[in-house]
């Protein structure tokens, strides 16, 4: 006898399987261009473009003690400093495109296409790196600064499609185990590529060149396995388009104005984007500067330095999970919360770690893997909680800008502290500023008075 549903109710449980399937799909993404942040963005591409540019220079040694200067569309920039400096571009033209490629997308049922149309032509740039060789830098510098704002664009089109993959109560395991599959992914990537530079004698390697073809493997993973989301995800018509008038550009800069303007009805949205604008600048800041002070103010050596990142980003993902079910029993806001009192806590033991104390050292990177992983995946889906629905991409894109446009104050002031005391011990103790002025922000804001204002279902628990 087959079992039937009882007359008036439908059956939800495929809707429910194929929202999960969406679900596996999209953490896809999230393994895919992590490769692209982790191999290229934070440990590759910097130490070699410097030997690059700085043997373009004429520095004997062509690395980062080199005051020697390359000519950038007529500016003379120190060697040592360009990559900093390309980033930094990058970071400032991304704040001003993203909010107009989310315009963008939100008036599209194309989504998925959008972000894998962003990503495959920044894993095209990313691939150029292949090329960065001898003293041939200016190829590079195009590829690192393009790649890097066709990223965010993907990310944008990749966010916005998260609620249309979620329920609410969905969100915070969602993203948290995409989140957590990203880590997991650039991790084994740059284990990998690590190993290879390494060992470069032994795979009959050049330095130089196990280099380039960790680049242009991190070029290849992000494109290969975008294949999968692209094919997987489905589009989802647009909602709640608001009319404008013109051609799309033109309502997307007509969207774009129309929700800057209106960002003010949704004050706790708006308070939880400055909150997030400053503890996620303290976190970039201490993820930059982890190898800095561990090797100059530690004295630890290479190996150490390259075992604790790969242990920070296997041990984030991990953290990530945690998170998740931390936020199903409490939370995603309290757990945000807490997790920034955590952070304060981790500045605060890194300003008095002895020097050379290993295990030490990795107790507190254990601490950081943790604290990030579930920071990060629970502010992304926080905040798609405080948006009005149908301007994801809108919303997610001003997101992106805060978080690019401001990611320099920390580095900034890393550096001030440390030109004026000569130490580094205050300058990683200075970041914990961004972490009380977000906490101070958090305290402010009322979550289920936000989630109800951008008219959204508030979940069972906030």
């Amino acid at each position: 006898m087959t079992h039937s549903e009882p007359d008036g109710i439908a059956d939800l449980r495929p809707v429910v399987a194929s929202m999960h399937r969406q679900q596996k799909a999209w953490n896809w993404y999230d393994w895919a261009n992590s490769a692209f942040y982790t191999t290229v963005l934070s440990v590759m591409f910097a130490p070699y473009m410097i030997t690059v540019a700085g043997r373009a220079a004429g520095c004997v040694d062509a690395d980062e003690t080199c005051s020697r200067t390359v000519n950038l569309l007529g500016l003379h920039l120190a060697a040592g400093s360009l990559p900093s400096y390309l980033t930094s571009f990058a970071t400032i033209v991304s704040a001003l495109i993203l909010p107009i490629v989310g315009a963008f997308v939100d008036r599209s049922g194309r989504k998925k296409w959008h972000m894998a149309g962003y990503a495959y032509a920044g894993a095209f740039f990313a691939g150029l790196l292949f090329f960065l060789k001898d003293d041939n830098w200016q190829l590079g510098a195009v590829a690192v600064v393009l790649s890097s704002i066709l990223a965010g664009c993907s990310l944008v089109s990749y966010y916005a499609i998260l609620v249309d993959i979620s329920t609410e109560d969905e969100r915070d395991r969602v993203s948290s185990r995409g989140w957590a599959w990203g880590y997991l992914g650039g991790g084994v990537l740059l284990a990998v590529n690590l190993t290879m530079f390494l060992l470069h004698d032994t795979f009959g390697l050049t330095e130089a060149m196990a280099v380039r073809l960790s680049l242009l493997s991190a070029a290849l993973w992000w494109a290969g396995f975008t294949l999968i989301p692209l094919v997987r995800l489905r589009n989802y018509a647009p909602r709640n388009v608001v009319p404008v008038q013109g051609t799309i550009l033109q309502r997307s800069f007509g969207q774009l104005f129309m929700t800057l303007r209106d960002l003010r009805n949704y004050p706790m949205t708006l308070t939880f984007l400055l909150a997030y604008l400053f503890y996620n600048d303290g976190i970039q800041t201490v993820i930059y500067a982890a190898s800095t002070y561990g090797s100059k103010q530690l004295k630890f050596d290479q190996s150490v330095l390259i075992a604790t990142i790969l242990l920070i980003q296997f041990v984030a993902f991990g953290g990530a999970l945690w998170f998740g079910r931390l936020a199903g029993k409490y939370g995603a806001y309290r757990s945000i919360l807490w997790g920034t009192f955590a952070w304060m806590a981790i500045v605060v033991l890194a300003l008095f770690l002895p020097e050379r104390d290993v295990a030490l050292f990795v107790t507190l990177a254990i601490a950081i893997g943790i604290v990030l992983g579930g920071t990060q995946a629970l502010s992304r889906s926080f905040f798609s909680l405080l948006i009005p629905r149908g301007r994801e991409g809108e919303y997610f894109s001003l997101y992106g800008a805060a978080e690019r446009g401001t990611s320099w104050f920390g580095t900034l002031l890393f550096g001030v502290i440390f030109q004026i005391t000569g130490s580094y011990r205050p300058a990683i103790f200075a970041l914990i500023i961004f972490f009380v002025l977000g906490a101070i922000f958090l305290l402010r804001l009322d979550p289920r008075r936000g989630i109800e204002e951008a008219g959204n279902r508030v979940p069972a628990v906030v």
